[in-house]
Protein backbone atom coordinates (compact mmCIF):
# COMPACT_ATOMS: atom_id res chain seq x y z
CA UNK A 1 0.00 0.00 0.00
CA UNK A 2 1.49 3.69 -0.87
CA UNK A 3 0.54 6.93 0.50
CA UNK A 4 -0.48 10.23 -1.81
CA UNK A 5 1.89 9.32 -4.98
CA UNK A 6 4.19 11.60 -6.79
CA UNK A 7 3.15 13.60 -8.91
CA UNK A 8 1.68 13.79 -12.25
CA UNK A 9 0.11 10.50 -11.51
CA UNK A 10 -3.03 8.65 -12.51
CA UNK A 11 -5.42 7.66 -10.68
CA UNK A 12 -7.60 5.48 -10.72
CA UNK A 13 -11.23 4.72 -7.89
CA UNK A 14 -11.34 1.23 -7.90
CA UNK A 15 -15.16 1.52 -6.65
CA UNK A 16 -16.11 3.79 -9.13
CA UNK A 17 -14.51 1.66 -12.17
CA UNK A 18 -16.74 -1.84 -10.54
CA UNK A 19 -19.78 0.60 -10.54
CA UNK A 20 -19.49 1.38 -14.14
CA UNK A 21 -18.83 -2.39 -15.21
CA UNK A 22 -21.77 -3.27 -13.31
CA UNK A 23 -24.33 -0.49 -14.77
CA UNK A 24 -23.14 -1.35 -17.81
CA UNK A 25 -23.26 -5.22 -17.87
CA UNK A 26 -27.00 -4.76 -16.41
CA UNK A 27 -27.65 -2.48 -18.94
CA UNK A 28 -27.10 -4.71 -21.79
CA UNK A 29 -27.81 -7.73 -20.16
CA UNK A 30 -31.15 -6.64 -19.98
CA UNK A 31 -31.77 -5.73 -23.73
CA UNK A 32 -30.16 -9.36 -24.36
CA UNK A 33 -27.28 -8.45 -25.39
CA UNK A 34 -23.65 -9.71 -25.37
CA UNK A 35 -20.98 -7.20 -23.66
CA UNK A 36 -17.51 -7.68 -24.84
CA UNK A 37 -15.40 -4.96 -23.21
CA UNK A 38 -12.23 -2.93 -25.31
CA UNK A 39 -9.20 -3.49 -22.86
CA UNK A 40 -7.51 -0.24 -24.80
CA UNK A 41 -9.01 2.14 -21.91
CA UNK A 42 -7.25 0.24 -19.30
CA UNK A 43 -4.89 -2.29 -20.38
CA UNK A 44 -4.85 -3.76 -16.95
CA UNK A 45 -5.35 -7.70 -16.37
CA UNK A 46 -7.12 -7.22 -13.21
CA UNK A 47 -9.30 -5.09 -14.61
CA UNK A 48 -10.20 -7.20 -17.66
CA UNK A 49 -10.67 -10.24 -15.05
CA UNK A 50 -13.12 -7.99 -13.23
CA UNK A 51 -15.17 -7.61 -16.35
CA UNK A 52 -15.41 -10.90 -17.38
CA UNK A 53 -16.37 -12.08 -13.78
CA UNK A 54 -19.16 -9.73 -14.05
CA UNK A 55 -20.45 -11.49 -16.89
CA UNK A 56 -18.65 -10.51 -20.44
CA UNK A 57 -18.55 -13.40 -23.00
CA UNK A 58 -14.94 -12.53 -23.56
CA UNK A 59 -12.28 -9.03 -24.06
CA UNK A 60 -11.74 -6.78 -27.11
CA UNK A 61 -8.26 -5.82 -27.95
CA UNK A 62 -6.72 -4.33 -30.89
CA UNK A 63 -3.16 -4.86 -31.24
CA UNK A 64 -1.47 -8.54 -30.68
CA UNK A 65 0.88 -7.41 -28.06
CA UNK A 66 -2.21 -6.49 -25.66
CA UNK A 67 -3.80 -9.79 -25.89
CA UNK A 68 0.25 -11.26 -25.41
CA UNK A 69 0.87 -8.97 -22.48
CA UNK A 70 -2.92 -9.89 -20.85
CA UNK A 71 -2.54 -13.51 -20.98
CA UNK A 72 0.87 -13.34 -19.65
CA UNK A 73 -0.71 -12.16 -16.10
CA UNK A 74 -3.98 -13.83 -16.73
CA UNK A 75 -3.70 -17.09 -18.89
CA UNK A 76 -7.46 -18.02 -18.00
CA UNK A 77 -8.97 -15.10 -19.91
CA UNK A 78 -10.86 -17.50 -22.44
CA UNK A 79 -11.40 -15.16 -25.43
CA UNK A 80 -10.41 -12.45 -27.11
CA UNK A 81 -11.74 -10.26 -30.56
CA UNK A 82 -8.77 -9.05 -31.92
CA UNK A 83 -10.34 -5.76 -34.11
CA UNK A 84 -7.28 -5.17 -35.76
CA UNK A 85 -6.25 -6.00 -39.56
CA UNK A 86 -2.85 -8.43 -39.03
CA UNK A 87 -0.58 -8.58 -42.08
CA UNK A 88 2.88 -9.95 -42.78
CA UNK A 89 5.19 -13.11 -41.45
CA UNK A 90 6.14 -11.84 -37.96
CA UNK A 91 2.68 -10.82 -37.35
CA UNK A 92 0.78 -13.72 -38.48
CA UNK A 93 3.53 -16.12 -36.54
CA UNK A 94 2.55 -14.34 -33.48
CA UNK A 95 -0.98 -14.61 -34.04
CA UNK A 96 -1.31 -18.41 -34.39
CA UNK A 97 0.92 -18.81 -31.01
CA UNK A 98 -1.94 -16.76 -29.69
CA UNK A 99 -4.64 -18.88 -31.18
CA UNK A 100 -2.60 -22.02 -29.33
CA UNK A 101 -3.19 -20.09 -26.17
CA UNK A 102 -6.77 -18.96 -26.16
CA UNK A 103 -10.38 -19.08 -28.14
CA UNK A 104 -9.39 -16.01 -31.11
CA UNK A 105 -10.95 -14.30 -33.28
CA UNK A 106 -9.74 -11.72 -35.83
CA UNK A 107 -11.54 -9.19 -38.41
CA UNK A 108 -10.49 -8.64 -42.32
CA UNK A 109 -11.89 -6.20 -44.64
CA UNK A 110 -10.12 -7.39 -47.87
CA UNK A 111 -8.78 -10.13 -49.91
CA UNK A 112 -5.31 -9.72 -48.77
CA UNK A 113 -5.79 -9.64 -45.12
CA UNK A 114 -7.97 -13.20 -45.62
CA UNK A 115 -5.22 -14.83 -47.95
CA UNK A 116 -2.34 -13.84 -45.17
CA UNK A 117 -4.30 -15.35 -42.33
CA UNK A 118 -5.60 -18.46 -44.35
CA UNK A 119 -1.97 -19.14 -45.43
CA UNK A 120 -0.99 -18.48 -41.91
CA UNK A 121 -3.77 -21.08 -40.60
CA UNK A 122 -4.05 -23.54 -43.14
CA UNK A 123 -2.07 -26.39 -41.21
CA UNK A 124 -3.84 -25.68 -38.00
CA UNK A 125 -5.61 -27.98 -35.54
CA UNK A 126 -8.53 -25.75 -35.43
CA UNK A 127 -9.64 -22.64 -37.89
CA UNK A 128 -9.34 -19.04 -36.80
CA UNK A 129 -12.29 -17.41 -36.57
CA UNK A 130 -12.71 -14.17 -38.79
CA UNK A 131 -15.59 -11.85 -38.99
CA UNK A 132 -15.77 -9.02 -41.80
CA UNK A 133 -14.89 -5.58 -40.95
CA UNK A 134 -17.56 -3.24 -41.73
CA UNK A 135 -17.36 1.00 -42.41
CA UNK A 136 -20.55 1.70 -41.11
CA UNK A 137 -19.79 5.58 -40.92
CA UNK A 138 -16.42 5.58 -39.06
CA UNK A 139 -14.41 5.94 -42.26
CA UNK A 140 -11.53 3.63 -40.91
CA UNK A 141 -11.10 0.07 -41.42
CA UNK A 142 -13.86 -1.50 -43.04
CA UNK A 143 -15.79 -2.90 -46.51
CA UNK A 144 -17.90 0.14 -47.70
CA UNK A 145 -20.88 -1.70 -49.09
CA UNK A 146 -23.06 -4.51 -47.90
CA UNK A 147 -22.44 -6.24 -51.13
CA UNK A 148 -18.78 -6.20 -50.36
CA UNK A 149 -19.41 -7.88 -46.76
CA UNK A 150 -20.73 -10.80 -47.93
CA UNK A 151 -18.34 -11.19 -50.97
CA UNK A 152 -15.65 -11.08 -48.14
CA UNK A 153 -17.83 -13.68 -46.16
CA UNK A 154 -18.09 -16.09 -49.04
CA UNK A 155 -13.92 -15.80 -49.37
CA UNK A 156 -13.39 -16.31 -45.79
CA UNK A 157 -15.74 -19.76 -45.34
CA UNK A 158 -13.48 -20.93 -48.65
CA UNK A 159 -10.61 -20.58 -47.14
CA UNK A 160 -8.20 -22.97 -45.97
CA UNK A 161 -7.86 -23.02 -42.03
CA UNK A 162 -10.33 -20.06 -41.49
CA UNK A 163 -13.83 -20.02 -40.50
CA UNK A 164 -16.55 -17.03 -40.92
CA UNK A 165 -17.00 -15.95 -37.86
CA UNK A 166 -19.75 -12.67 -38.73
CA UNK A 167 -19.64 -8.81 -38.68
CA UNK A 168 -17.68 -6.58 -36.71
CA UNK A 169 -17.98 -2.51 -37.24
CA UNK A 170 -17.11 0.33 -34.72
CA UNK A 171 -19.53 3.07 -35.54
CA UNK A 172 -19.15 6.79 -35.54
CA UNK A 173 -20.74 8.50 -32.57
CA UNK A 174 -24.40 8.59 -33.06
CA UNK A 175 -24.24 6.51 -35.84
CA UNK A 176 -26.07 3.54 -34.51
CA UNK A 177 -28.78 3.83 -36.60
CA UNK A 178 -26.86 3.57 -40.08
CA UNK A 179 -24.96 0.66 -38.82
CA UNK A 180 -27.46 -1.17 -38.22
CA UNK A 181 -29.20 -0.87 -41.93
CA UNK A 182 -25.84 -1.46 -42.82
CA UNK A 183 -25.00 -4.58 -40.93
CA UNK A 184 -29.07 -5.64 -41.51
CA UNK A 185 -28.33 -5.98 -45.83
CA UNK A 186 -25.42 -7.44 -45.13
CA UNK A 187 -26.53 -10.24 -42.76
CA UNK A 188 -29.38 -10.92 -45.75
CA UNK A 189 -26.92 -10.77 -48.31
CA UNK A 190 -24.90 -13.34 -46.44
CA UNK A 191 -27.56 -15.55 -45.24
CA UNK A 192 -29.07 -15.37 -48.99
CA UNK A 193 -25.39 -16.81 -50.18
CA UNK A 194 -25.89 -19.61 -47.50
CA UNK A 195 -23.95 -18.68 -44.95
CA UNK A 196 -25.10 -18.32 -41.31
CA UNK A 197 -23.74 -14.89 -39.47
CA UNK A 198 -23.18 -15.77 -36.07
CA UNK A 199 -21.62 -12.53 -34.56
CA UNK A 200 -22.57 -8.96 -35.76
CA UNK A 201 -20.41 -6.64 -32.99
CA UNK A 202 -20.75 -3.43 -32.86
CA UNK A 203 -19.14 -0.63 -30.14
CA UNK A 204 -18.26 2.63 -28.85
CA UNK A 205 -19.20 4.19 -25.26
CA UNK A 206 -20.70 7.47 -26.53
CA UNK A 207 -24.01 5.72 -28.04
CA UNK A 208 -23.97 2.46 -25.00
CA UNK A 209 -27.01 4.06 -22.98
CA UNK A 210 -28.93 4.44 -26.05
CA UNK A 211 -28.54 1.22 -27.66
CA UNK A 212 -31.57 -1.62 -27.91
CA UNK A 213 -32.13 -4.96 -29.47
CA UNK A 214 -32.36 -4.11 -32.79
CA UNK A 215 -32.71 -7.57 -34.38
CA UNK A 216 -29.04 -7.43 -36.11
CA UNK A 217 -25.90 -6.38 -33.39
CA UNK A 218 -25.65 -9.61 -30.81
CA UNK A 219 -22.68 -8.40 -29.07
CA UNK A 220 -21.32 -4.57 -27.75
CA UNK A 221 -17.74 -3.67 -27.07
CA UNK A 222 -17.37 -0.55 -25.30
CA UNK A 223 -14.24 0.64 -23.82
CA UNK A 224 -14.01 4.37 -22.06
CA UNK A 225 -17.20 3.63 -20.35
CA UNK A 226 -15.05 1.71 -17.18
CA UNK A 227 -13.02 4.91 -16.64
CA UNK A 228 -15.47 7.34 -18.59
CA UNK A 229 -13.51 11.05 -19.13
CA UNK A 230 -14.13 14.37 -20.13
CA UNK A 231 -15.25 14.23 -23.65
CA UNK A 232 -18.08 12.00 -22.53
CA UNK A 233 -19.17 13.96 -19.51
CA UNK A 234 -19.26 16.80 -22.68
CA UNK A 235 -21.91 14.28 -24.47
CA UNK A 236 -24.00 13.43 -21.80
CA UNK A 237 -22.70 9.77 -21.83
CA UNK A 238 -21.44 9.89 -18.16
CA UNK A 239 -21.71 12.39 -15.05
CA UNK A 240 -18.29 13.67 -13.51
CA UNK A 241 -19.49 10.87 -10.76
CA UNK A 242 -18.95 8.37 -13.12
CA UNK A 243 -15.40 9.46 -14.25
CA UNK A 244 -12.89 6.73 -12.63
CA UNK A 245 -9.43 7.90 -13.87
CA UNK A 246 -8.40 11.34 -12.68
CA UNK A 247 -4.67 12.97 -13.17
CA UNK A 248 -3.18 14.45 -10.30
CA UNK A 249 -0.80 17.00 -10.85
CA UNK A 250 1.37 19.95 -8.58
CA UNK A 251 1.65 23.09 -9.54
CA UNK A 252 5.44 24.06 -9.47
CA UNK A 253 5.41 27.51 -10.86
CA UNK A 254 2.59 30.58 -10.78
CA UNK A 255 4.59 33.28 -12.75
CA UNK A 256 1.66 35.27 -12.54
CA UNK A 257 -1.37 35.69 -10.84
CA UNK A 258 -3.74 34.11 -13.21
CA UNK A 259 -1.27 31.90 -14.80
CA UNK A 260 -0.06 28.65 -13.06
CA UNK A 261 2.45 25.54 -14.67
CA UNK A 262 1.49 21.58 -13.51
CA UNK A 263 3.96 19.34 -13.94
CA UNK A 264 1.51 17.31 -16.58
CA UNK A 265 1.62 17.83 -19.89
CA UNK A 266 1.21 16.10 -23.07
CA UNK A 267 3.27 13.26 -21.70
CA UNK A 268 0.73 12.70 -19.50
CA UNK A 269 -2.74 14.51 -20.57
CA UNK A 270 -1.82 13.85 -24.29
CA UNK A 271 -2.90 16.40 -27.08
CA UNK A 272 -6.45 14.71 -27.58
CA UNK A 273 -9.02 17.67 -27.45
CA UNK A 274 -11.95 15.60 -29.32
CA UNK A 275 -13.75 18.94 -30.48
CA UNK A 276 -13.41 20.29 -26.45
CA UNK A 277 -11.50 23.47 -25.59
CA UNK A 278 -7.97 22.75 -22.97
CA UNK A 279 -7.18 20.02 -22.33
CA UNK A 280 -9.12 18.69 -19.28
CA UNK A 281 -11.17 19.74 -16.65
CA UNK A 282 -9.74 20.76 -13.25
CA UNK A 283 -11.99 19.28 -10.67
CA UNK A 284 -13.79 21.96 -8.27
CA UNK A 285 -12.16 24.87 -10.71
CA UNK A 286 -14.26 25.64 -13.00
CA UNK A 287 -13.43 28.96 -14.21
CA UNK A 288 -10.11 27.35 -14.85
CA UNK A 289 -8.67 26.24 -18.20
CA UNK A 290 -5.82 23.92 -18.95
CA UNK A 291 -5.19 25.92 -22.47
CA UNK A 292 -1.64 24.88 -23.12
CA UNK A 293 0.64 21.51 -23.07
CA UNK A 294 4.33 21.33 -23.78
CA UNK A 295 6.32 17.77 -23.08
CA UNK A 296 5.81 18.33 -19.18
CA UNK A 297 4.44 21.39 -18.58
CA UNK A 298 0.47 22.05 -18.50
CA UNK A 299 -0.36 25.73 -18.05
CA UNK A 300 -3.60 26.83 -16.10
CA UNK A 301 -5.10 29.89 -16.94
CA UNK A 302 -8.29 31.80 -16.08
CA UNK A 303 -9.69 33.63 -12.01
CA UNK A 304 -9.95 30.33 -10.80
CA UNK A 305 -6.10 30.05 -11.06
CA UNK A 306 -5.78 33.22 -8.49
CA UNK A 307 -6.46 30.81 -5.52
CA UNK A 308 -3.92 28.39 -6.66
CA UNK A 309 -0.05 28.27 -4.91
CA UNK A 310 2.99 26.89 -5.84
CA UNK A 311 2.91 23.50 -4.18
CA UNK A 312 -0.75 22.64 -4.70
CA UNK A 313 -2.00 19.45 -5.98
CA UNK A 314 -5.14 19.10 -8.42
CA UNK A 315 -7.33 16.70 -10.01
CA UNK A 316 -7.60 16.84 -13.69
CA UNK A 317 -10.48 14.62 -15.70
CA UNK A 318 -8.51 14.32 -19.40
CA UNK A 319 -10.48 14.79 -22.62
CA UNK A 320 -9.62 11.04 -23.12
CA UNK A 321 -8.64 8.81 -20.45
CA UNK A 322 -7.81 5.47 -22.88
CA UNK A 323 -5.25 7.65 -24.08
CA UNK A 324 -3.52 8.86 -20.90
CA UNK A 325 -3.61 4.68 -19.81
CA UNK A 326 -1.23 4.12 -22.14
CA UNK A 327 1.39 7.04 -20.79
CA UNK A 328 1.91 5.43 -17.63
CA UNK A 329 3.93 2.86 -16.43
CA UNK A 330 1.70 1.81 -13.23
CA UNK A 331 -1.38 3.52 -11.85
CA UNK A 332 -2.74 4.23 -8.63
CA UNK A 333 -5.84 2.22 -7.96
CA UNK A 334 -7.84 3.69 -4.67
CA UNK A 335 -9.02 0.50 -2.94
CA UNK A 336 -12.20 0.65 -1.00
CA UNK A 337 -10.86 1.38 2.14
CA UNK A 338 -9.52 4.50 0.67
CA UNK A 339 -5.53 3.40 0.06
CA UNK A 340 -3.44 3.44 -2.66
CA UNK A 341 -1.92 0.55 -4.42
CA UNK A 342 0.27 0.82 -7.37
CA UNK A 343 -0.97 -1.57 -10.63
CA UNK A 344 1.66 -2.16 -13.75
CA UNK A 345 -0.10 -1.23 -16.60
CA UNK A 346 0.11 -5.15 -18.10
CA UNK A 347 -0.37 -3.97 -21.76
CA UNK A 348 1.32 -0.53 -21.88
CA UNK A 349 3.18 0.36 -24.95
CA UNK A 350 1.83 -2.87 -26.53
CA UNK A 351 1.42 -1.22 -30.15
CA UNK A 352 2.38 -3.89 -32.17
Amino acid sequence: MTGEPETPAVVIDLDIALRNIARAQAHLAARGLAIRPHIKTHKLARLARAQLDAGAVGITCQKIGEVEALLDEDPAIPDVLLTYPVLGPAKLDRLRALARRVRLSTVADSEAVVDGLAAAFAHEPQPLVVLVECDTGGRRCGVQTPAEAARLAQRIAGAPGLAFGGLMTYPAAGGHAAATAFLAAAKAAIEADGLRVPVVTSGGTPDLWQVENDGVVTEYRPGTYVYNDRSLVSRGAAELADCALRVVATVVSKPTPDRAIIDAGSKVLTSDLLGLDGYGMVVGLPDVAIDQLSEEHGRLTGKGALALAVGDRVEIVPNHACVVTNMMDAVHVRLPDGTLEPWPVTARGRVT
